[in-house]
């Protein structure tokens, strides 16, 4: 991750998380993940159930969710696996957060296409809302990080808020988006300007019968 925060207190992390175990609930998606596997190949579920885990800590903590090292050793038990397995997932992969975050996670990407599409000025309007790179803001609402390519280049700029993507941004959209999460209310999704998909802004330009019609244009072609 770009702007990973120190991992937080071991002794206060241990006296929060130590005893973390499944909900009912989840215990039973955790049985269903691992059914998923064939026997002696329970490295595979790492990934579900960190996942499982860190959205059972941000339940209760009401944020996006995080894996303190407790967690990470209670997968590391579940799955029967040493330590240091579990640890190396959790540590490649950005979806997973070492360290507290906000109730919104909001991730802007700084790669090539987002940077010359104008993510300079997401990140501008984050800051003028009171977001501050690898820190959640007072009221805990908020996080921002600045992250690696999020796969949505076609739709540059682009946020992932969560489990969400908040794509073609400028300025303005960002700042509505900021301002709507702030008031409990939850923007759409995908592309800000109303584009489907990664379609080209105002609309298909080739193969145009194709969008409400399988239609066949071999015979045209021949």
């Amino acid at each position: 991750m770009a702007d990973t925060p120190p991992i937080p207190d071991e002794a206060e992390v241990r006296a929060r998380w130590g005893d973390f175990a499944w909900t009912p609930e989840n215990a039973e998606k955790a049985r269903t993940i691992l059914a998923r596997y064939p026997a002696g190949r329970q490295q595979s579920a790492s990934l579900p159930f960190l996942d499982l885990a860190q959205r059972q800590v941000g339940a209760e903590t009401k944020t996006q969710g995080w894996l303190p090292v407790p967690v990470i050793e209670f997968v590391a038990r579940e799955l029967g696996l040493p330590y240091i397995r579990v640890f190396e997932v959790a540590t490649f992969y950005t979806m997973f957060n070492l360290a507290p975050v906000g109730r919104y996670h909001v991730q802007v990407c700084g790669t090539t296409p987002c940077m010359l599409a104008g993510s300079d000025e997401v990140m501008k309007a984050c800051k003028n809302h009171g977001l501050a790179k690898g820190k959640t803001t007072p009221d805990g609402l908020f996080t921002l990080t600045e992250v690696e390519c999020l796969g949505a280049c076609a739709n540059a700029p682009m946020v992932q808020i969560n489990d969400d993507n908040y794509e073609d941004l400028d300025y303005d959209r960002t700042t509505a988006i900021l301002q709507a999460l702030a008031r409990g209310e939850t923007p759409p999704a995908g592309s800000q300007i109303g584009r489907r998909a990664s379609c080209p802004e105002g609309g298909p330009t080739s193969l145009q019968a194709m969008v409400d019609d399988n239609h066949d244009y071999r015979g045209e072609w021949a």
